[in-house]
């Protein structure tokens, strides 16, 4: 299968930042030629982008497609509450259909806005339900079941036994790690450290090393999350799970607001990645993570929007525009440039995900996850002497996604997605959230 894109330009993210005008060749799931004019070739598919910009697919690097369902259900609250009185409650209530309509939902709207992959958290169950809804939409994955053995307040149906919860991941690393070529990987998932007895934290790191896959995991979001991992461990976020061995190239931490030098520096001495999600951040009231240190000090950065019961969307444009701007009035209007941002949102987010040799940026040989903008609006306009970068981080939307390309097929065209029936998706999202708040414990959970 041969899809040729003619007449665009082309922002590739590769080491130079180079931006062509011309054409893209897609082979069958890779790139295969960039070029000022591709000629000699009978493509299956010519997509006419005259005008419009080619750019890699979004990389986000935090995502909660079992949170999809509960937009709106979490407003206002800060974590821990936000957790316990909200989340919390509502996962415990998923069944199989509701965890496939959330993460349709979710994914929807993330092919809808550009993002093309994901490092996906599910809940303690069904969490093969989602995997299912990511085979068959077709978005890139890397994404594992929560993990949850111990904690206060946590509803029966989320807590677990250490050894159940252990076998149940590996169940499922087993089934769908590198399915379809690659396209879906597994990622061992503990919540949090508070959520986390010793004993699972340490056999996650055995398994990890043993499968060779990553651990993904929440840390140093809350001031009151981390006085209780002091109290309860001895240390900090960091420096406890460096401790037990799980600080590596392997690890990928979300949020990392509150950090001391000691923990930036062991991230960056481990090769420990970090997820940036300054949208949740920001609702949660958590904090403002300290992205430009972090940056100079060499640590891998990435985006991603959470879940979208604390953001409350799961849009790539919102969380780059938000991490350049809530840094200026802080360190100064040069902080957070837009290329730096581009950067977290692509090749960061490839780093992320250990695949910053297969997607990220287009280049011949890397997998073919394009996005094609049309920024022809007023919004996006003028359009002489702006750096297209710019245009992108500062003034495009998702509306201006017109189609996505991921794996080399296209499942987004014109805005009509092509692998999920929206019609379906939304009627049964609204028939299982509302079978959900049936299932609360009366007097326990208030709709807001």
């Amino acid at each position: 299968m041969q899809i040729l894109i003619k007449n665009a330009e082309i922002i590739t993210m590769n080491e130079q930042t180079d931006i062509v005008y011309g054409d893209l060749l897609i082979e069958d799931d890779r790139i295969a030629q960039i070029s000022k004019c591709i000629e000699g070739v009978l493509p299956d598919k010519i997509i006419d982008a005259t005008g419009k910009t080619i750019i890699p697919g979004f990389i986000q690097s935090h995502i909660h497609l079992c949170q999809t369902l509960f937009r709106g259900q979490g407003d206002d609250l800060e974590l821990l509450d936000w957790l316990s009185k909200r989340i919390w409650p509502l996962e415990a209530a998923h069944d199989e259909e509701s965890i496939y309509y959330s993460a349709m939902l979710g994914i929807g709207e993330l092919i809808q806005s550009g993002t093309t992959s994901i490092i996906d958290m599910e809940t303690v169950r069904h969490t093969d339900f989602a995997f299912r809804a990511i085979e068959e939409s077709g978005i890139r994955a890397l994404a594992g079941k929560v993990m949850m053995d111990q904690g206060d307040n946590v509803p029966v149906n989320l807590l677990e036994k250490t050894n159940e919860s252990i076998q149940e991941s590996v169940d499922l690393l087993e089934k769908w790690n590198n399915y379809d070529n690659g396209r879906i990987q597994y990622a061992f998932s503990p919540r949090f450290v508070i959520s986390c007895t010793e004993d699972l934290l340490t056999e996650v790191r055995d398994l990890s090393n043993q499968y060779q896959v990553m651990v993904h995991t929440h840390a140093s979001e809350n001031l009151k999350e981390i006085e209780i991992v002091e109290n309860e461990r001895g240390m900090r976020n960091v420096v406890y799970l460096d401790h037990l061995g799980l600080a590596s190239p392997r690890l990928i931490l979300a949020h990392c607001i509150w950090l001391d030098d000691n923990e930036k520096r062991i991230i960056r001495e481990k090769g420990v990645k970090v997820s940036h999600c300054p949208g949740s951040n920001l609702k949660l009231a958590s904090g403002i993570a300290e992205t430009p240190d972090m940056h100079d000090k060499g640590i891998c950065l990435s985006l991603g929007a959470d879940g979208a019961p604390c953001n409350n969307n799961l849009d790539m444009f919102n969380e780059m525009r938000l991490t350049a701007l809530i840094q200026k009035p802080i360190h100064g209007p040069t902080a957070m440039d837009a290329k730096k941002v581009f950067r977290m949102a692509t090749m960061g987010g490839a780093a992320a995900m250990g695949l910053e040799k297969e997607i990220g940026s287009l280049e011949v040989g890397k997998k073919a996850d394009v996005v094609i903008l049309d920024l022809n609006n007023f919004h996006t306009y003028p359009s002489t002497d702006v750096d297209p970068i710019s245009r992108i981080v500062y003034s495009a939307t998702r509306g201006d996604v017109e189609t996505t390309i991921i794996n080399g097929k296209v499942v987004m065209e014109n805005r009509i997605i092509k692998t999920i029936d929206k019609s379906v998706v939304l009627k049964e999202a609204n028939k299982a959230i509302k079978r959900l708040l049936n299932r609360l414990p009366k007097g326990n959970f208030t709709i807001r």
